[in-house]
């Protein structure tokens, strides 16, 4: 039984801040499609990839279903069929190259269509709870398909075509020296809290854990530090090829990282991107340290930033996705109850691909431990 406690997810944005969220939400996603070179939208089966017009096309109707059509499939669509092609829910991930899609143009339309109709309501200044909730939900999940977009363009070798910077940890710390923090045994709210604003379900809700006492390193693991765990193995006559980042390459005692289209010099002071949790914690088993797990994680980015340096990257931890005490599903049931399998990871942090409002300390991220193609990186613990 779905239970009403999103329609008290308060306080509301106001509908002039939804609606500039949402267009430049929307511009994002129609730069993104535009861009695509004739026959890019063709692209291998594999696990980490959706054919590109199948997850605009899945976007638009997630959007349609849950703030227009309320949820309902007995409410008509303006996409004829849009329920029977483009619902995550029923179409399997392999099946969705099999999708008759229609043209780019009828595509685009309908999202034209979806998005004036939201863009009228807000417009209007006022909002109900459900209409506030819902066109929340249907953006933030927009904003997810925007970034799994960019992972997808990374996995391709695509150009990106949105202005993107991923930063050196060398211009962000402005003199921070690399250390452990030493954080003593604590007493933290983990979770979201009513009355504090839109928050997925697998947040609720805001309960007490205590923490023991450990120390956490203030900055992610660099390239240059990844790197000496590779050249370990090496020296050690075992090859790092299944360790080694999938976006690397070395060209005779140069290293190169690939960021989308072009072929960089890897940054040594840069924090290393694309490590599944696997090879995270072959690297801690090496370094003689362990991956945080989402407690003290969570604990850490809710500290001040003065403290520890924010990798732009999500991070992984030790923790498995699991419910807190007293779960519940809200509307979209798929969100995180199917995952509850023990087979996920728990990430924390975000991504430079990730909207602002997103970038909240109680958010919970998952994927499989043996994924790397999205932007993850780690930092550890001492033992």
């Amino acid at each position: 039984m779905i239970q009403l406690d999103y329609l008290g997810y308060e306080p509301w944005p106001s509908p002039n801040n939804l609606l500039k969220d949402l267009e430049r939400s929307a511009h994002v996603t129609h730069t993104i499609i535009n861009k695509l070179d004739p026959g890019q939208e063709k692209v291998h089966l594999s696990p980490g990839l959706n054919p590109p017009h199948w997850e605009f096309g899945h976007l638009i109707w997630f959007h349609e279903f849950w703030v227009h059509r309320h949820g309902q499939q007995s409410n008509p669509s303006l996409f004829p069929d849009a329920d029977e092609l483009l619902n995550s829910s029923v179409i399997s991930h392999d099946d969705r190259w099999q999708v008759q899609l229609p043209s780019l143009d009828i595509l685009q339309n309908y999202f034209s269509e979806v998005m004036e109709r939201t863009f009228t309501i807000l417009r209007s200044g006022s909002l109900s709870p459900e209409q506030a909730y819902f066109i929340q939900l249907a953006l933030y999940h927009e904003d997810m398909h925007n970034e799994a977009f960019a992972y997808m363009w990374q996995s391709l070798a695509y150009t990106w075509p949105l202005k993107q910077n991923l930063g050196s940890i060398e211009e962000q710390q402005n003199g921070f020296e690399p250390r452990y923090i030493k954080i003593p045994q604590s007493q933290f709210q983990l979770g979201s809290a009513p009355n504090t604003g839109f928050i997925f379900d697998n947040e609720k809700w805001q309960h007490a854990v205590l923490v023991p006492s450990f120390s956490i390193s203030s900055h992610a693991v660099t390239n240059g530090e990844y790197l000496e765990f590779l050249k370990s193995l090496s020296d050690a006559g075992v090859s790092f090829i299944e360790h080694q980042p999938a976006y690397w390459k070395k060209e005779g005692d140069a290293w190169f990282e690939r960021f989308f289209d072009q072929w960089l010099e890897l940054d040594l002071k840069a924090t290393v991107r694309h490590i599944s949790a696997h090879n995270a914690e072959q690297y801690c088993l090496w370094k003689g340290v362990r991956l945080p797990t989402e407690n003290e994680l969570s604990l850490l980015m809710a500290s001040p930033h003065a403290d520890w340096l924010p990798s732009n990257l999500w991070e992984w931890t030790s923790s498995t996705f699991m419910p807190f005490k007293g779960f519940s599903a809200d509307p979209y049931q798929d969100y995180s109850a199917p995952w509850f399998d023990g087979k996920y990871r728990v990430l924390k942090g975000w991504s430079s691909f990730t909207p602002n409002y997103l970038r909240r300390p109680q958010f919970r991220n998952f994927y499989l431990p043996s994924r790397s193609d999205f932007f993850c990186g780690f930092r550890t613990c001492l033992i």
